[in-house]
């Protein structure tokens, strides 16, 4: 029977009436989310690959049990009105409420189309990450970056479409006026009984799952062999939702939590980290607090060190690497005189993560993947401004942007460095970009200065260079000085950002070879962290983590050679630099001097996506194990370069060897970071940051 027209339609709406708006509105947002996304599969339709098509309606339908969930709270205020025929009657609030759920999720789903395309993650905990850092450089990256306006007009045209929709529904279930008695005068036990009856049916749909034990979990959406396909099954309110909970929450509730006996996890990390050049101290206070003596023979002519930390500089594209479209042409010229490492991993998958794994030695560990913004960044890690500063080398830190960003200024000041050269110290810049600041060349030809000025002086010295120009919205020339890349789809922007990076490191390159310093300095070329591709290397997507290592300083590939193909991560950086310097030294490094290790040593290293994403995973040699956050750990052969790809490999003796040496290495890092032993000898010096601001700690620590 046809419903009763706006005209004829106007009775207050009864037990009836009322579910039946309630059912239809559950379905208007069901097919809400399946449209959104259908968007995000068809907007990251670069990532389906060679998946099959039966993936993705899986897909499909393990979304539907995630979408029914949020449905279920969105209809929550409906269904608690239906002991009260006021509550139902009040149709205006019912509406408002259901139309600005359905917008505020639809804002969600249409953020994500290119969230998830440049970081192959649902969202998460970045979006708090950066909504908490300066809302001035957040929204001119987002203006800058994206079609903000584009997306904002067609939010708002769809939340006023779903507003008639519901209004269109509202309409549809109202109760005829010629009916005598309507169903508002319903007996209460009727009433009741549908209130239990939506009741049960509201917490098994929230559950999502008929099994006992917890309900439904991101895991319960890893179904397939595609990556892609299972994130694609997830709800991106949801994802937002426990990544609001863990944010708001204590961060230590969020620690690894310990699953082996702590004098046994102890001893595996010092199995994994300790050499024969390495002598135990303070192994009552510290898990692997050592004296490390590198062979005089392994050594470097060398009397400086410059690190240069290049952004989003990922292995695969690089062409000495196997990257194809000559993207990095200047990079691979240099790799021919250097020594490059090409099984080389980030710890994280954001520059803040590169930056303390790389210069502070420390891991990135699930609950403190943005240590140097929180308590326990304060502590003195025995990283490279530490171990050099002890030596009296002089530094500089310098860098396209703003300082106060990740707290790199108040990190790196407490672990030793002093000199710091950032974006307001720029003068003339060729460019500047109204979010981050000036471009690579830009930094590079201040960096020639300041390592100049320093090389004039008695003392030695180490410099952090920091690039930036190859992060959105790419801080580019208006000329640019190399041909735009093209033939990689979305990627192109991208590519051709880091194609320039890659001119401007040349350039610099061609600069330095001229300056007195050149002949006694150690280079160290790294990437921050990778990007995302089409292909996707299993559940970790090891290519967001794959970057290239490079060494160039005299005598390099004499001693060395011109490529290794060791496994390591950047927490193996600051203890290989002081191998080729030379002289004991003692340090609490999670890593190792990977050019001091005996040859059959395959190397290994521990790595974590940033936000809120406790997966983790450890590289050992050419085997990958990721371990999902309550979920089984899986086993992989990775290769990367021109014949990259992924194997699962059933193989339980080799899961039975790997993940306590993974659960080990996370769960004694973590217990030193929350202990202060991780760092210098007794925690905290006097009169240090640490100190002051936290007095309460152990004194021995």
């Amino acid at each position: 029977m046809r419903r009763p027209s706006s005209s004829t339609a106007t009775g207050r709406p009864g037990l009836g009436e009322h579910l039946a708006f309630a059912a239809l509105s559950g379905v208007l947002l069901l097919v809400l989310y399946a449209l959104l996304r259908a968007a995000l599969l068809v907007y990251n339709r670069d990532l389906i690959g060679a998946t099959p098509a039966s993936a993705f309606v899986e897909a499909f339908g393990n979304g539907l049990r995630f979408d029914l969930r949020l449905v279920v709270f969105a209809l929550a205020p409906l269904l608690l009105a239906i002991p009260s025929r006021t509550l139902m009657a009040a149709r205006r609030w019912q509406l408002a409420w259901l139309s600005l759920f359905a917008s505020l999720t639809l804002f969600l789903g249409v953020l994500e189309l290119d969230f998830y395309r440049e970081f192959h993650q649902r969202l998460n905990a970045l979006v708090f990450q950066y909504l908490s850092e300066d809302p001035k450089t957040v929204l001119s990256m987002l203006w800058y970056g994206f079609p903000v306006g584009r997306y904002l007009l067609a939010w708002a045209a769809a939340s006023w479409l779903l507003f008639k929709a519901f209004q269109r529904l509202h309409r549809w279930t109202l109760p005829r006026q010629s009916v005598g008695r309507q169903a508002g005068g319903v007996r209460w036990y009727w009433r009741g009984t549908a209130f239990v009856v939506c009741l049960l049916v509201a917490v098994v749909a929230a559950r999502g799952t008929l099994r006992q034990g917890p309900p439904l979990r991101w895991g319960d959406a890893s179904t397939t062999e595609s990556v892609f396909a299972n994130q694609l099954g997830l709800n991106a309110s949801l994802s937002l939702a426990a990544a609001a909970k863990v944010r708001w929450s204590d961060h230590r509730d969020n620690v690894w939590k310990a699953s082996l006996p702590a004098a046994e996890a102890e001893q595996r990390v010092r199995d994994m980290l300790l050499t024969p050049r390495d002598r135990l101290v303070d192994a009552d206070r510290a898990a692997v607090r050592r004296v490390m003596s590198p062979d005089a023979q392994r050594t470097l002519p060398i009397r400086n060190v410059v690190v240069i930390l290049m952004e989003s500089f990922a292995g695969h594209y690089v062409g000495a690497l196997g990257g194809q479209g000559d993207i990095t042409p200047n990079f691979d010229r240099l790799s021919k005189e250097g020594l490059l490492f090409t099984r080389y991993f980030s710890n994280g998958t954001h520059t803040h993560q590169g930056m303390f794994a790389t210069m502070a030695c420390f891991p990135n560990l699930p609950g403190f993947e943005y240590l140097m913004q929180q308590p326990e960044g304060s502590h003195r890690f025995s990283g490279l401004p530490q171990l050099l500063s002890k030596r009296g080398f002089d530094n500089v830190y310098v860098y396209n942007g703003d300082f106060a960003w990740d707290n790199q200024n108040g990190f790196f000041g407490n672990q030793g460095m002093t000199r710091f050269v950032g974006r307001n110290d720029f003068v003339d810049p060729v460019f500047s970009d109204p979010t981050w600041g000036v471009s690579d060349q830009d930094m590079f030809d201040r960096a020639d200065q300041e390592l100049r000025k320093l090389a004039d002086g008695q003392r030695p010295f180490y410099a952090l260079l920091q690039t930036l120009s190859n992060h959105t919205p790419y801080a580019l020339p208006d000329k640019l000085p190399v041909d735009k890349v093209s033939g990689f789809g979305g990627l192109d922007e991208h590519l051709t950002a880091m194609r320039y990076s890659d001119w401007a490191l040349g350039r610099f390159f061609d600069k330095a070879r001229q300056a007195p310093y050149f002949k006694d300095t150690l280079f160290v070329v790294v990437g921050d962290h990778g990007f995302g591709s089409p292909e996707q290397l299993s559940d970790m997507d090891l290519y967001r983590f794959h970057v290239p290592l490079l060494l160039i300083g005299p005598g390099v590939q004499d001693k060395f050679g011109a490529r290794n193909d060791i496994a390591g991560t950047q927490l193996d950086i600051v203890p290989t630099i002081m191998g080729r310097l030379g002289g004991e030294v003692q340090h609490q490094c999670w890593g190792r001097d990977l050019l001091g290790l005996d040859a059959s040593d395959q190397g290994f290293g521990v790595i974590k996506p940033s936000g809120s994403d406790q997966t983790v995973a450890l590289v050992s040699g050419s085997r990958l194990l990721v371990l999902p956050q309550g979920g089984e750990a899986k086993l992989y052969d990775y290769r990367l370069h021109e014949q990259a790809g992924v194997e699962h490999v059933q193989d339980a003796q080799a899961v039975g060897e790997l993940l306590p040496r993974l659960q080990a290495f996370l769960q004694v890092a973590t217990r030193s970071l929350l202990e202060n032993t991780a760092g210098v000898v007794g925690g905290q010096e006097a009169g240090s940051l640490a100190q002051r601001e936290e007095p309460a700690q152990r004194p021995g620590d």
